[in-house]
């Protein structure tokens, strides 16, 4: 790979205070530029493709314009939406001969018609001849809306000899959780072009429940998704999704249909890079650090393959060429993550192994150097003796660990040195503190939360006196200090502490010290850490889960997935009921330890917002069929919509979904069908750059990048989100 490593990679660590300033430099350039109301120019500059798209009825407005080449070192796609007149600007383009359609809700693709840049190009727009074409395009949550699952008087289930849900289901929640983000809906899209209709090639069979059950055996995660059926209640759930995959063969389309981009939303850029390879799958990208958006201005975004392949792949934005670092353990014998074992060949790969990886790279992070932390595996699980009982370890003396599946890596692309920390607990995301250690805080230990002490690690090179990790204590008995506890399997004493397993998922330090996560099931909850001044002894949670009422039955939204903290102190999550919730610890009125103080004792803290979905059929609860991976804090401003915007993925919604003010901003990705992420952040590139320094980023995420538009072969995509003040700024 080549080094780019100069000064644009390598700004130094500058305060939050300095973050802000620069920010508010940047808030009051981005004033001046003209307003959305007052369109800046109609002209084409030689980098630009502009003109007005037109249909049957005249202009065609919140429709988007698609620029796509192959001419540049990877694929390259810039997309824009029209005006209220059919106005349209792509701007900036590279030099190359670009494919540009109109695609929109209500139409079908128009015909591509290649061009350069510094072209005026008219469109006409072709509409949609029936529903069904126009369908088509919808993102796949309204197609999953169609499923009708078993209704809330079918709960608790009867099992196989009743009717057919698993008795461990008590609620219809629960079930959801399983059938979005706590199981399917976790690694892929339903609804999208690969799950709504059975592909010919998995065979011919008597019946779609026959066809069904063939289905979840393929591949190497056959496995895991027939195990997750009979979970739920396996032939019960054959039914269900056979039903939903004949009544869309048999010509149902969803009720409702998505708007088309208005207001703000149609001022979204949005650009597309392939990278990585199409048997490979991404989890996360990254491009910055998270407590200074300025770092790594115009430098490399990088991407984790988690359990599909050994190398890290590069991105660089400004030569548009895709990239790969390779990878390695450190100790040989690391098995594969994902088995070569398949209960049955997959329809698009066969028999063949296309998920090979020992390193299993779940997250990247950059620190304020702009080198490139990793939750990876370096080593088999079992821990070394200084994890164990009897080390002289200040955290094995506390609380022992015995193994750890994933562990650490970090990256200097300036000395091109990939270096392996074996850690005593698991990770699995990873994030700084804005403290003078560096502190990376991680998730994904299970029993315990885990931290690196980056500044001692780089002083030393000692891996061992340079991690920590600490039990998850609650102060039951309310003193304020941490003290002997009880069990998670025992009742509270009120005398005692308590320790939970209350598992880190996502991670997040907050500006107070404080470290925020979520942890998932059912109802889930967010967990507080304060570290004190020795973690691994005087650390306290605090626990916050989802409000029940005295059924077990969720109040309004349950189950999250990933979280973040704001500025203020504020955790957003998202959830699996198809909501983003905000928790504020500060609106609890009871005491926050204390023997009560157990989970179910802050309702009142949390804030439900329904994502902008249908709901699935059969559930008259809250939500929607809506079930994003995380929520993003956007703490600086970095996009344009504000400080501290929480956004989340949007998995079924294939777009992004930012809360502004209590309303939904769409950012949605029209092209290829199946967008689906499961991270995103924000760089500023040049402070004093306007729009154009400034953007989000993500990456595609799911495990199946060829049920994408496109099928077979399709690789996943980086994607940049710049907001313009107008259509048509160029």
């Amino acid at each position: 790979m080549r080094n780019r490593t100069h000064s644009r990679m390598m700004n130094p660590r500058i305060s939050t205070a300095g973050v802000l300033a620069a920010l508010a430099t940047l808030a009051a350039l981005t004033a001046c530029e003209p307003a959305a109301d007052a369109p800046s120019t109609d002209a084409t500059d030689a980098n630009d493709i502009s003109g007005v798209v037109t249909g049957a009825n005249g202009p065609e407005a919140g429709v988007w314009v698609i620029a796509e080449t192959l001419d540049l070192p990877t694929r390259f796609a810039r997309i824009v939406v029209t005006d209220d007149e059919g106005r349209y600007l792509i701007p900036d383009l590279p030099e190359a001969s670009y494919d540009v359609w109109v695609r929109g809700y209500g139409l079908v693709d128009s015909e591509k018609v290649r061009v350069a840049p510094g072209t005026a190009l008219d469109l006409t727009a072709v509409p949609a001849p029936d529903a069904r074409a126009a369908a088509e395009y919808y993102p796949a949550g309204y197609w999953l809306s169609l499923l009708q699952v078993p209704e809330e008087h079918e709960f608790p289930g009867t099992g196989d000899d009743g009717n057919g849900i698993s008795p461990n289901l008590e609620h219809q929640a629960q079930l959801m959780r399983l059938l979005k983000s706590g199981n399917c809906t976790a690694c892929h899209q339903m609804g999208g072009l690969g799950t709504r209709n059975i592909p010919a090639e998995l065979g011919e069979f008597s019946s779609s429940v026959d066809a069904w059950d063939r289905r979840i055996k393929s591949g190497q995660a056959g496995g895991g998704m027939s195990g997750g059926f009979d979970r739920m209640g396996r032939e019960r759930m054959l039914e269900m999704y056979a039903d939903w995959t004949d009544r869309i063969a048999a010509g149902e389309v969803p009720a409702e249909a998505p708007p088309r981009p208005e207001g703000i939303e149609r001022n979204v850029v949005v650009t597309l890079w392939d990278w990585a390879d199409p048997r490979a799958y991404l989890h996360d990208e990254v491009s910055t650090d998270r407590r200074d958006p300025t770092v790594n201005a115009y430098g490399p975004i990088y991407g984790a393959l988690e359990a599909s392949a050994d190398y890290v792949p590069v991105l660089d934005p400004v030569d548009h060429a895709a990239t790969q670092i390779p990878l390695t353990v450190r100790d040989p014998s690391t098995q594969p993550a994902s088995g070569p074992g398949m209960p049955e060949p997959s329809p698009y790969w066969g028999d063949e192994v296309i998920w090979t990886s020992k390193n299993n790279v779940h997250n990247p992070m950059l620190d304020e150097r702009g080198r490139l932390w990793l939750t990876s595996t370096v080593a088999p699980p079992e821990n070394p003796d200084f994890c164990r009982e009897g080390s002289d370890h200040p955290s094995a003396q506390l609380f022992p660990t015995n193994s750890a599946r994933r562990h650490l890596q970090l990256w200097d692309p300036e000395t091109q040195e990939l270096t392996h920390i074996r850690t005593c607990f698991s990770t699995h995301h990873l994030m700084f503190a804005e403290d003078e250690d560096n502190t990376l805080w991680t998730s994904g230990g299970g029993q315990v939360v885990g931290w690196l002490n980056t500044r001692m690690f780089e002083e030393t090179g000692d891996e061992a006196a340079s991690q920590g990790w600490t039990a998850l204590i609650l102060d039951t008995n309310g003193n304020g200090r941490r003290d002997d506890y009880v069990e998670p399997n025992e009742p509270v004493d009120p005398t005692m502490d308590k320790r939970v397993v209350a598992g880190f998922y996502s991670v997040a330090p907050a500006p107070d010290g404080s470290v925020w996560a979520t942890s998932l099931g059912y109802p889930g909850a967010i967990v507080r850490l304060d570290p004190g001044p020795n973690p691994p002894a005087t650390a306290l949670a605090e626990l916050y889960e989802l409000p029940l009422d005295e059924t077990g039955a969720p109040i309004n939204g349950f189950s999250p997935r990933g979280g973040d903290i704001d500025r203020n102190g504020v955790m957003w999550v998202a959830l699996a009921s198809g909501h983003m919730a905000s928790f504020d610890r500060t609106k609890c009125t009871g005491p926050l330890n204390g023997p009560e103080a157990t989970g179910q004792h802050c309702p009142e803290g949390w804030t439900f917002h329904r994502e902008p979905l249908p709901q699935i059929g059969g559930v008259t609860a809250p939500g929607s069929a809506e079930a994003s991976y995380y929520t993003w804090v956007d703490q600086f401003n970095v996009f344009g919509l504000g400080e501290n915007v929480p956004i989340n993925t949007g998995n079924a919604s294939e777009g992004l979904l930012a809360l502004v003010g209590g309303e939904w901003v769409v950012l949605r990705v029209p092209y290829p069908l199946g967008f689906y992420t499961k991270w995103l952040d924000g760089r500023i590139d040049d402070p004093d750059g306007g729009w154009k320094g400034r953007g989000l980023w993500a990456t595609v995420s799911t495990r199946a990048p060829f049920h994408m538009e496109g099928g077979k072969g399709t690789p996943s995509k980086v994607l940049q989100f710049q907001l313009r003040p107008d259509p048509l700024a160029g």
